[in-house]
């Protein structure tokens, strides 16, 4: 969405933003120049050779055209906290929160002073909208102390987790205060008397609350026991990617060559393996989508962890090679007279050894350091140490400074968000830690995320009754609605019903299906992305619950793609199209085609299996996306939020049903 043209400027902000060092408040704004913290304490851990001074640095979220979020208030810590969160303050976001039950409190009010061209400054709530937008223009306007205008960012530190809660869970204080709660229990009393209803109608004319309960014996008619005991094989095998990890490591393997080129292959072979199993055995749909998905989970979890380890093992070696060198460097004695010898001191770069060496700061380096394809310095200063020539005091001075300063903010690399060196590369690298992750609910890797310190069993029943409860809504209406629709439509292309007259009944059947889907619809986003998802966080102690966005606002189809399925999103950020950028050496416009091509691509796929056909309806209605985001900032639709959330809502009822229907008619 576009900002306000014309705002007062911030006389005064004050905002308490101590937080400890590796704990994440929130998502930056993107292309923000400065970090989303300033950190007042040390690390747990120094550096190899330097001791980092109080300026933190965080990893910020880097999303095209993305409606930066600003905090709307602070949290303090209690004395007593049911997660036991090591911090002293946390901010929150405006789409979620803590509630008292989780040792959390909203702390007074933030307030700013606006100028706004008036006689006295008005003040105003942090969460003002107007004062969101004002602080967000302002900080994308902002320039670090370096003069870029733009903050470097190493390869894989475009996501930052963070506690939080989902924005309907009830321990979540956003959600429970909400003045549309009500609306929220309506709903469900709404679809309880729903159920109800049909049900008791089923048992009136057929004498079963599910009725003919087709859709149920399908899910148990066949292969139940040897579709979990693949689940268990589908997950065990994804340990060949921590096996081909541990090689690289020891040498075996260099993962910028054969490792990479292994990993792929091992990709490719897997989800073959896996579409083809249920091609072999013939499933139905209900253990086709299953297991087809779970697959998909399984891959971009393997690919997150082998490409972040890869990138790392590189890293790992090349400090590795700078501390021989450094080393060699030791046993050097100063030449007595100037050296003739080169590199010398003046041709060096050293304006970075007065900063604190970091993963962030090499970055900034490896960009600014030999643009005309020249040698880089470290390469000048490792060839003259291994050349056996004198070398001077001055000399030695230098490249001592320099090696140990690269070292250290490789060091800072290796350890990435990881909050002691225990959990570093490559001391991560162990069985453990890799099955930990698998069962995480995410498929992005990092090496720490935030956990919580126990289990509610309570809510932990909650979310399974919810499980089994959106499951058994979702049985009774597609028995009732959907299935009958799909029966005369097969009906129909087995009797032999020429295609124009099955056409003639389109209409029809997208009537009978528009309604029924969007509940589906709703549900199997209700039933993934809050229930099974929070579940599963809960028994892990996964603390970051941000599943979803507010996607139900969205104003334009790039919007929904980012909030809908918030973790593959972040897949496909880091992975494809960050990648595509950094490795394809393709423009923004380019990687987000390729992004959106990729996964239009796996959903068809994910079609093909049900159906068996390969059509390219899903594919075609993904990829308008698109041209349909671009519209949403044309001057017809742009600052016109309900207008463009009306086409977004009118899309999300349709689109489903029409899929549906031309794989049934065609």
């Amino acid at each position: 969405m576009s900002r306000p043209d014309k705002q007062g400027p911030i006389d005064e902000v004050i905002l308490d933003r101590r937080i400890r060092s590796g704990v994440s408040p929130c998502i930056t704004p993107p292309d923000s120049p400065i970090p989303p913290w300033d950190s007042q304490e040390e690390p747990d851990d120094k550096l190899l050779f330097n001791t980092p001074s109080s300026d933190g640095q965080a990893s910020e979220e880097d999303y095209d055209n993305l409606r930066p979020s600003v905090p709307a208030g602070l949290l303090r810590r209690k004395k007593s906290t049911q997660h036991g969160v090591d911090i002293h303050s946390e901010v929150k976001s405006s789409t979620s929160g803590f509630s008292e039950s989780s040792g959390y409190e909203t702390s007074s009010p933030i307030k700013a002073k606006v100028d706004d061209g008036s006689k006295r400054p008005r003040t105003v709530r942090l969460d003002d909208k107007e004062l969101r937008e004002i602080v967000n223009r302002g900080i994308l306007r902002a320039k670090d102390a370096s003069g870029s205008k733009k903050r470097p960012k190493s390869k894989f530190s475009d996501l930052v987790f963070t506690r939080k809660f989902s924005a309907f869970d009830r321990q979540n204080e956003d959600a429970a205060n909400s003045p549309f709660h009500g609306f929220f229990t309506l709903f469900w009393m709404a679809v309880f008397l729903f159920v109800l209803k049909i049900a008791a109608d089923n048992w009136r004319t057929y004498g079963h609350p599910l009725g003919t309960n087709e859709i149920l014996q399908t899910m148990f008619s066949k292969d139940v026991f040897v579709l979990l005991l693949s689940d268990g094989m589908l997950c065990g095998l994804t340990a060949v990617s921590w096996v081909l990890q541990r090689l690289v490591h020891a040498g075996y393997l260099e993962w910028n060559g054969s490792g990479w080129i292994i990993q792929n292959l091992w990709q490719t072979a897997y989800i073959t393996g896996v579409v083809g199993l249920t091609l072999v055995r013939d499933w139905p749909w209900t253990h086709t989508v299953f297991f087809v998905l779970h697959g998909l989970v399984m891959v971009m979890k393997q690919h997150s962890y082998a490409f972040y380890n890869g990138y790392l093992s590189t890293v790992w070696k090349e400090q590795k090679h700078l501390l021989r060198k450094l080393k060699q460097l030791e046993d050097i004695s100063p030449a007595q007279t100037p050296s003739a010898t080169g590199p010398f001191p003046s041709e060096l770069s050293t304006n970075h050894l007065s900063r604190v060496p970091s993963a962030q700061h090499m970055q900034e380096r490896r960009r600014s350091v030999a643009p005309d394809g020249s040698i880089p310095d470290m390469d000048r200063i490792a060839a003259a140490i291994e050349s056996g020539e004198p070398l001077d005091a001055e000399q030695l001075h230098v490249f001592e400074r320099m090696i140990k300063w690269e070292v250290d903010g490789l060091a800072d690399e290796l350890r990435g968000k990881a909050s002691t060196t225990d959990r570093a590369y490559p001391n991560n690298l162990t069985l453990f830690n890799f099955c930990e992750y698998i069962v995480l609910p995410t498929v992005v890797y990092e090496l720490e995320y935030p956990r919580s310190d126990s289990i509610n069993w309570a809510y932990t029943a909650e979310k399974l009754a919810a499980c089994f409860g959106v499951i058994f809504v979702m049985i009774i209406v597609s028995q009732a609605f959907i299935y009958p629709v799909v029966v005369d439509a097969v009906r129909m292309k087995q009797a032999g019903v020429p295609l124009a007259d099955r056409f003639r009944a389109f209409p029809w059947m997208l009537l009978d299906l528009i309604f029924p889907f969007m509940i589906e619809y709703l549900m199997s986003w209700y039933l993934i992305w809050e229930t099974i998802l929070n579940l599963l966080a809960e028994l892990t102690g996964f603390a970051d619950r941000t599943f979803y966005g507010a996607w139900w606002n969205s104003v334009s189809w790039d919007e929904f793609a980012r909030d809908w399925n918030r973790p593959v999103h972040n897949f496909l950020l880091r992975h494809v199209y960050h990648s595509s950028i950094s490795a394809m050496k393709v423009n923004k416009h380019t990687a987000t085609l390729i992004t959106f091509f990729l996964s239009a691509c796996v959903h068809e796929l994910v079609m093909w299996c049900i159906f068996k056909k390969l059509r390219g309806y899903l594919l075609f209605l993904q990829m308008c996306q698109l041209p349909l985001a671009r519209l949403s900032r044309t001057k017809w639709l742009r600052n016109k939020a309900t207008l463009g959330n009306m086409f977004f809502w009118l899309g999300i009822f349709t689109g489903p049903s029409i899929l549906c229907s031309l794989y049934l008619i065609l």
